[in-house]
């Protein structure tokens, strides 16, 4: 059975490849000898060497070159920020509206509500309350995850099943404890979606706050080789951006996933 299992896998990973591998050979093919003019779109080999140079400053191709890192560090910083503020407000605020009907019936009502106004709506508010740059970027950022943080942790609380929770009580667990301990912890799944989530909109988000005028982040780097005709750094950014972003959706669910053996293996 496990033997056969893997074999599955290997034959799922393998078909997760058909898809990039076709599209990147009709890129090829259609950038090849010019076919598609460069300032369109930039052949594998010219963007594999921006993305190079991007990095190691080798080449000096660009104003860009050797810079990724401290883009990076910038984004990264206001990602993380932003990210941690919807998490500490929108975590909090889920598993009460989820489990109590008061904050349900105060609470749910504006936060969908304002929920619908899309992202971009806010910018022109948030640059007369907070400026051009990085408190506006924050802002833009948290306000973004908060949302699916925030269903998504009342949506688990108000899941878990109540066969739990009178368990929890029979074994004279108190009100803050049944919620510590039963709870949170059951909610879990929903949670950590919901933290993903955030995360992938974090990211999103970074680069309409960064068009704002920041000196320094990968959306400001798009926005300047826009302004310069560069297409090639404006792939490359938008590649670092999801490949950043992917790593730390890895990283978020890996925690949680130590973090849930640690606790099974403390319980035996």
């Amino acid at each position: 059975m496990t033997a056969r299992m893997h074999e599955n896998n290997e034959r799922l990973g393998f078909a997760g490849l058909i898809l990039p591998v076709a599209l990147f050979t009709i890129w090829y093919i259609a950038t090849l000898d010019g076919g598609v003019p460069a300032y369109l779109l930039p052949s594998p080999l010219d963007l594999a060497r921006t993305a190079i140079d991007f990095t190691a400053g080798s080449e000096r191709l660009s104003p860009y070159s050797g810079t990724l890192l401290v883009h990076t560090i910038a984004s990264l910083q206001r990602v993380l920020t932003g990210f941690g503020l919807a998490a500490v407000i929108g975590l909090p605020l889920g598993f009460l509206t989820g489990r109590l009907a008061l904050a349900k019936s105060s609470l749910d009502p504006t936060v969908h509500l304002i929920r619908i106004i899309p992202g971009i709506g806010w910018l022109p508010l948030a640059m007369v309350w907070f400026g051009v740059g990085e408190k506006t970027t924050v802002f833009l950022i948290s306000l973004a995850a908060f949302f699916p943080i925030y269903v998504n942790a009342a949506q688990g609380a108000a899941s878990v099943s109540p066969m739990l929770i009178r368990a929890g009580r029979m074994l004279g667990a108190n009100d803050l404890a049944i919620f510590t301990t039963v709870i949170i912890p059951a909610s879990m799944p929903s949670t950590v979606a919901g933290l993903r989530l955030g995360l992938g909109l974090s990211w999103a988000y970074l680069v309409l706050g960064e068009l704002t005028g920041v000196t320094h982040g990968l959306g400001a780097v798009m926005m300047d080789a826009r302004m310069l005709g560069n297409v090639e750094m404006i792939l490359v950014a938008m590649i670092f951006i999801g490949l950043f972003g992917r790593i730390s959706d890895l990283i978020l669910t890996s925690s949680f996933r130590k973090l849930n053996l640690l606790k099974r293996s403390y319980e035996e």
